[in-house]
């Protein structure tokens, strides 16, 4: 198979129509999902109608850490999309919400992010550890960093070197989408550079398929978790993130993963779609008596 219609499922015709009409919430990734790089794709309006006019609320959730929740609100408000700051959860936020619970002593951090994501712990209460021997931190994250220097990843890898340092990534993915010609290297690539230096991997490794995400909006909304659908690009960050979770994964083709490596995978998404337009007339057909 090279292509598809419209969307194609493990699940019987009437056994999907169940699982849409169960769902109450739907989380989107935002890059390569309703968006890529600066462009809107033109059905995501249209999309974010349907949520609406059938009573299904939304939020966005995102593994790229390089802007801030306000940024990011910017980003889509320039894009046409109107957005609260509830309504957003990135893996930086589920990062300094990860620390707190599991490190509350900790204060200062070596993190290799860019300016906006620094900026986004400084307001959490965390200081910044210079890139200095003499600095020692008491937690190192790293991160999708568009500003990355070489003198900064040496010093990551340094302090990823020291075993008492507890060592977090905001995220596994390997690239970021785009629509400019070129790899943008991300979280997951630049972790694998300072495995190969130190022999060390990331203690825990935040974001999708990290499950916590998800149980977030779970528990904020008072719903189940069949109750709330994760729709993303990536089969290996989006739609594992349901299944680890117990919710509805939906796999659309508009952005990093392609039909034929969704094939691959043993454990198929519950929907692959083209893309988010074929997903929403789903949900509408469920609804309908």
């Amino acid at each position: 198979m090279t292509t598809i219609d419209k969307y194609i499922s493990p699940l019987s015709e009437r056994e999907l129509l169940q699982a849409c009409a169960k769902i109450k919430h739907v989380a989107l990734d935002m890059d390569g999902t309703i968006y890529l790089g600066n462009t809107l794709f033109p059905y995501t309006q249209n999309f974010l109608r349907t949520l609406h006019d059938n009573g299904i609320s939304y939020s966005f959730l995102t593994n790229n850490p390089t802007k801030s929740s306000k940024d990011y609100l910017l980003k889509l408000q320039q894009l046409g999309i109107k957005a609260t700051e509830e309504q957003m959860y990135t893996s930086s936020i589920a990062t300094i919400d990860y620390i707190h619970q599991h490190h509350p002593q900790a204060k200062r951090i070596f993190a290799l992010g860019t300016p906006s994501m620094q900026q986004e712990f400084m307001k959490a209460g965390f200081e910044l550890a210079e890139d200095s021997p003499t600095d020692r931190p008491d937690l190192l994250v790293v991160a999708f960093d568009m500003t990355l220097t070489y003198a900064r990843l040496c010093r990551a890898a340094w302090w990823a070197s020291k075993a008492d340092i507890p060592y977090i990534a905001t995220n596994p993915d390997w690239v970021c989408p785009t629509d400019q010609e070129t790899i943008l290297v991300d979280c997951g690539s630049i972790c694998k550079a300072i495995e190969g230096a130190t022999k060390r991997q990331p203690d825990i490794v935040i974001g999708k398929p990290n499950p916590n995400m998800l149980y977030c909006i779970r528990d904020k909304y008072g719903l189940q978790s069949d109750e709330i659908a994760m729709c993303g690009d990536r089969i290996y960050t989006d739609v594992a993130t349901a299944q680890n979770a117990g919710s509805l994964g939906v796999l659309v083709l508009s952005g990093e993963t392609t039909l034929q490596q969704s094939l691959t995978y043993e454990r198929q998404p519950d929907i692959t779609a083209r893309s988010i337009a074929e997903f929403g007339a789903l949900l509408e057909a469920s609804r309908k008596p």
